[in-house]
């Protein structure tokens, strides 16, 4: 008896300081949980006993997972088949998100980002931040507010939430203005390939950091100066964006050139210009940088709308044979995805183009229309390319779309060594798919997708994938272990239900 109550406070304070974190009284708390703040009160003091139901309410409320009872975790129940239709409005861009909230340590002000993403990835590096003493609370309508101390404690950082995703990368360039030396661990996230820091290495050294990789973390050690001029060795986004944060308090001028001008460049390049850091440049792949070496304001910043979730709704419209409208989409960021759709005959209408909060950015709303008469492949291979090129992200969602038109279509993708090999899961959801090599994927459509029951893959878009088969497929399917979704698309189960769909989550015992 004595166990089963040390284990309900364990439990109890664990709530209590997560529902803290995410800045809900105890009220609100049991508002949302549907009970009394007298029970809420009894729960976070250990004092009463908690079923599976309860704990799995509580995690979905709080968005973080309490407890995982076998090997499974999370899974999703789809009953497909079914027509959609509706309107969705796109959630800020995840990977814009990370790099915004590593670049928030900058500021020695408050920070508060409009309408933020709530998605594992974004919880993890915020673990990580108030691991070394920056206060992060939410607010009304997922509005986030930041406050970091003066002096951070980097000792005390959260290994375990920091070796979960890649971009605890993005810390090194804030960071290497005001320590000497630090360690961060191994990044981690997808599992798409051996994806090198090497570029990383080199940009930062330019700017005098050196980068060990003993066992298990990287050893960082600073001598800061200006490199006036930088070349990227790779032409990556967090490349892109580290070398930003280092440039942004470096004193005089630094010029990057063959920069990403991809959309989390852009909407990194746009918060720090709301800094006072002057951008010259701006959605070009050279940029020209006047460091500021003392950041203090109280600034709000709204990250644009997510162009990968657009082309995720995109896909899951056309894979199913729906009629979608997909609200507030970063029209330019998107502009070849949408143009390689129209040469298959999928029918759109685009309204006029209007602005994103940011002022920055020109969204629009896209309608798919519902076909009557068969897509046809597009006799080109769709493969990726650094922006304005197809996106990389986007690449993935070509593949169920190429499985419901006429003809054999070819998927390049050469930039990760893994993920065609794990389009082949698709298999199993019925695509008659034929791996040519580790990057390139045919697809014979048309396809009768078929249910069944799949365990995701440990990369996101590939794990997606999967739940769109399911969709369209009749009968019943089980996607197990959903986390890997759950890294970068926030509320997809309640969102696709909202437009007709039938998913209902599972908690594994």
């Amino acid at each position: 008896m004595h166990d089963m109550s040390n284990s309900n406070e364990k439990i109890g304070l664990l709530i209590q300081q997560i529902r803290q974190e995410r800045g809900l009284t105890q009220s609100e708390f049991a508002t949302k949980l549907r009970t009394s703040q007298s029970a809420v009160n009894r729960i976070e003091k250990g004092k009463q006993n908690l079923s599976l139901e309860t704990l799995a309410r509580i995690s979905e409320v709080l968005q973080k997972q309490l407890i995982k009872v076998g090997s499974d975790g999370l899974n999703l129940r789809i009953e497909g088949g079914h027509e959609l239709k509706g309107t969705v409005e796109l959630k800020t861009s995840k990977n814009a998100a990370v790099a915004l909230l590593c670049a928030s340590l900058l500021n020695l002000g408050v920070t508060r980002f409009v309408s933020f993403p709530r998605i594992e990835e974004v919880y993890r590096i915020i673990e990580v931040l108030e691991s070394i003493g920056v206060k992060v609370k939410w607010l009304e309508n997922n509005d986030l507010e930041i406050r970091r101390p003066a002096v951070l404690k980097i000792n005390s950082l959260n290994a375990d939430a920091a070796r979960k995703t890649r971009s605890v990368l993005m810390l090194i360039g804030p960071l290497m203005h005001e320590l000497n030396a630090f360690k961060i661990p191994y990044a981690g996230g997808c599992k798409l390939g051996e994806r090198t820091v090497a570029p990383h290495m080199y940009v930062l050294e330019s700017f005098g950091v050196t980068i060990k990789s003993p066992r298990g973390h990287y050893d960082i050690h600073v001598k800061r100066k200006n490199p006036n001029r930088v070349v990227l060795y790779e032409q990556g986004n967090t490349v892109t964006n580290n070398a930003l944060m280092a440039a942004a308090k470096t004193q005089g001028q630094t010029v990057i050139q063959s920069a990403s001008a991809d959309y989390m460049v852009q909407d990194l390049c746009g918060f720090l210009m709301k800094l006072g850091v002057k951008i010259e440049g701006f959605g070009t792949t050279q940029l020209r940088i006047s460091g500021v070496q003392h950041i203090k304001k109280n600034i709000t910043y709204a990250p644009t709308e997510d162009p990968i979730e657009a082309m995720f709704f995109l896909s899951t419209a056309i894979t199913t044979n729906s009629k979608i409208t997909i609200s507030r989409v970063p029209i330019d960021w998107i502009a070849l995805e949408l143009l390689k759709l129209d040469k298959m005959g999928v029918k759109l209408h685009i309204s006029e183009p209007y602005k994103a909060r940011n002022g920055l950015i020109d969204l629009v709303d896209i309608t798919v229309l519902k076909r009557s008469k068969p897509l046809q492949a597009l006799e080109d291979k769709i493969h990726p390319n650094v922006w304005p090129g197809l996106n990389p992200d986007n690449l993935p969602y070509f593949v169920p779309i190429a499985a419901a038109i006429n003809g054999r279509t070819l998927i390049h993708d050469w930039m990760f060594e893994n993920r065609a090999i794990y389009y082949t899961e698709m298999s199993k959801v019925g695509m008659q798919v034929e791996l040519a090599d580790p990057h390139r994927l045919y697809i014979q459509g048309p396809t009768k997708f078929i249910a069944a029951e799949v365990v995701c893959p440990p990369a996101l878009r590939p794990a997606s994938l999967l739940l769109i088969g399911m969709l369209a497929a009749k009968g019943t399917s089980i996607l197990r272990n959903v986390y890997t979704i759950n890294r970068g698309y926030e509320d997809i189960a309640e969102r696709l239900n909202k437009l007709g769909a039938k998913i209902a989550v599972l908690h594994d015992v």
